[in-house]
């Protein structure tokens, strides 16, 4: 057993963790290989996004597919592609500041769902405020366990939590996904777990509950998945740029 010094170190002790989040890494780090993305990734990671936008939306109720005239009706997927949209810029605050990326997420995912007053504010009691500062001080660098793991984290607890009470799915897989880029896993977000989440979508929210009840077994289960279900977004964004070359 390593010291526990970082408080998500033991996390890496957890039964399947190490090879599952090897593997992770393994896949994401081949599709950065890919020749195609080697100059085309904008390309690539742009149509990644996009799909991400669409499954995310769909998770949280919202259609899967963008009219044909571009004008996106539905609050839900209207939402999710702001959000979308703003991760690149979004991305130097989320590293400084996770808070305020937090908040600026919810206001772009939500700001057709709840009035103005309730964008970007986590509800009160229960914790929320005190778990958020506890989860920002890990994104802000006071952990430095490998990206699958801390975006498994990020992505489980704001799942848990629900710390706007709309929009909540959208945010926190748009918070794991900036957590993938801001690590360095993914650093041109060119995988999309997101559409591993949605294939399964009965598992995916089977494990988040188990997540959020903070057993040992529950947790394992939900790194492990979400490391599973990278590896199958690699899978996906080996296509895309298979497709685009």
């Amino acid at each position: 057993m390593r010291p526990v010094t970082d408080p998500l170190a033991p996390l890496l002790d957890l039964p399947g963790v190490p090879d599952a989040v090897a593997r992770a890494r393994d896949a994401v780090a081949e599709v950065h290989r890919h020749p195609t993305n080697r100059r085309g990734w904008p390309a690539t990671a742009a149509e990644a996004s996009v799909r991400a936008a669409r499954a995310s939306a769909v998770l949280d109720g919202g259609p899967a597919e963008i009219p044909e005239d571009g004008e996106v009706s539905d609050p839900v997927l209207a939402g999710s592609l702001r959000v979308a949209e703003a991760l690149g810029p979004l991305l130097p605050t989320w590293e400084r500041a996770p808070m305020q990326a937090l908040a600026r997420l919810h206001v772009l995912a939500a700001a057709d769902l709840v009035d103005k007053d309730s964008l970007g504010r986590p509800r009160a009691g229960l914790g929320v405020t005190s778990r958020l500062d506890l989860l920002a001080g890990f994104i802000a660098g006071g952990t430095k366990v490998p990206g699958p793991v801390l975006a498994a984290i990020v992505h489980g607890e704001l799942l848990a939590l629900t710390p706007f009470g709309t929009a909540d799915g959208v945010v926190a897989r748009a918070a794991a996904r900036l957590t993938l880029i801001g690590t360095g896993l993914d650093p041109k977000g060119l995988a999309v777990p997101e559409v591993a989440f949605l294939r399964d979508a009965n598992r995916y929210r089977d494990t988040a509950v188990g997540f959020a009840s903070g057993t040992t077994e529950g947790v394992t289960e939900w790194i492990v998945y979400s490391c599973q279900a990278l590896e199958a977004g690699a899978r996906e964004a080996t296509s895309i740029a298979e497709a685009a070359g």
